[in-house]
C-alpha cells in the first residue's frame, strides 16, 4: 500500500507510547505526519493479509543500541508475519507477507547526478551506467529493501549489484514523477488501494470493518 499521508485514515490512538514519543519529537509537522501515516499503514496493510482488525495490532521494534521505537518492526500478534514500512516528505508505503519483507519510499533530486551517493552506493559496474539520479535512486530503494530485509549492510552497499535482483522479487512504481518505491518480497507482491475510511477519525474508534482494502 502506499499514498499521501492525508490518505491514511486512521486514529493515532492505534500507537504504542514508544511510536507516540518518537513522533513528538518531529520538529516540522509534515514529517511527523509521515512517520505516523506510515505506522498506521503498515497495520492496515497487515490486517488485509491476516484478515484481522488494525486496531488490535501491536507494531514494535526494539534495537540493542537504541532500544524500544528503533530496529525492524514486527507484529506481537503474528510475530511471523514480515511488515516493513518508508516515508518520505509527502509519501508514506507499507508492505506485508509472509517471509521477509522489504520496502523503501525515495524522492528522486533535481539536478545532474548526486554523485557523492553513487559513489556511495553503486557497486563500480552500477556507477559506470548510471548517469542520472532517476536511475540512481531506483538502485538506492531497491538496496534500501534489502537493508530493511536483513540481507545487506549499509557497508555492503557497494559491493552487491541489484540490476538484476539478487534474491526475492520486486514490486517497483513511481507514486510520482520524483518519488520512486521499491518492494522487496519472498513472495510474489501485489499492490493494493489504502483503504478508506467510513467516517470522520477521532477518539479510539476504527470506523475500518476487518481492515479490507476498498
Amino acid at each position: 500500500m502506499g499514498g499521501r499521508p492525508e490518505e491514511v485514515r486512521a486514529p493515532e490512538t492505534w500507537l504504542t507510547e514508544a511510536e507516540r514519543e518518537r513522533a513528538d519529537r518531529f520538529v516540522f509537522p509534515a514529517d511527523r505526519a509521515c512517520f505516523v501515516a506510515a505506522h498506521l499503514l503498515v497495520r492496515l496493510c497487515a490486517a488485509a493479509v491476516l484478515d484481522l482488525p488494525p486496531e488490535g495490532l501491536t507494531l514494535l521494534q526494539h534495537c540493542e543500541v537504541h532500544g524500544p521505537g528503533h530496529g525492524r518492526p514486527y507484529l506481537r500478534e503474528a510475530p511471523e508475519l514480515g511488515v516493513s514500512f518508508s516515508h518520505t516528505r509527502g509519501y508514506v508505503c507499507a508492505a506485508a507477507g509472509p517471509g521477509r519483507v522489504g520496502v523503501d519510499a525515495e524522492h528522486v533530486p533535481t539536478g545532474p547526478l548526486n554523485e557523492g551517493l553513487a559513489d556511495h552506493a553503486l557497486t563500480p559496474a552500477e556507477r559506470a551506467l548510471v548517469t542520472g539520479n532517476d536511475d540512481l535512486i531506483r538502485h538506492w530503494t531497491r538496496k534500501e529493501a534489502l537493508v530493511k530485509r536483513g540481507e545487506l549492510t549499509l557497508d555492503e552497499l557497494r559491493t552487491t549489484g541489484v540490476d538484476p535482483l539478487p534474491v526475492g522479487h520486486l514490486l517497483e512504481w513511481r507514486a510520482a514523477p520524483d518519488i520512486r518505491v521499491a518492494v522487496v518480497t519472498d513472495t510474489p507482491a501485489e499492490r493494493i488501494p489504502v483503504p478508506r475510511s467510513e467516517g470522520p477519525v477521532s477518539g479510539g474508534g476504527s470506523g475500518w470493518g476487518r481492515g479490507r482494502p476498498g
